[in-house]
């Protein structure tokens, strides 16, 4: 017979509410600046493809650093 533990964790109120606001600034931080440079070259220039091509690797620069960024916040709210 297979024994499963069951690993207790107590998620507090406070962890939970920390939690969300730090995903909710980091999905804000990974997409509102990639969106505007995407929307700022679009509107200024008129060509689509090159909005999103610069818009998709501030996005993907952005993700990179995602790990410190989610420290930082993280710290900054705690």
């Amino acid at each position: 017979m297979i024994k499963i533990h069951k690993k207790k964790t107590d998620i507090t109120t406070e962890i939970l509410v920390n939690t969300v606001w730090v995903s909710t600034f980091l999905a804000l931080i990974l997409t509102i600046p990639a969106l505007g440079i995407f929307l700022g070259i679009y509107f200024t220039t008129s060509n689509l493809v090159v909005g999103a091509i610069v818009g998709f690797g501030v996005h993907f620069v952005t993700l990179a650093f995602s790990d410190r960024i989610s420290k930082a916040i993280t710290r900054i709210l705690s």
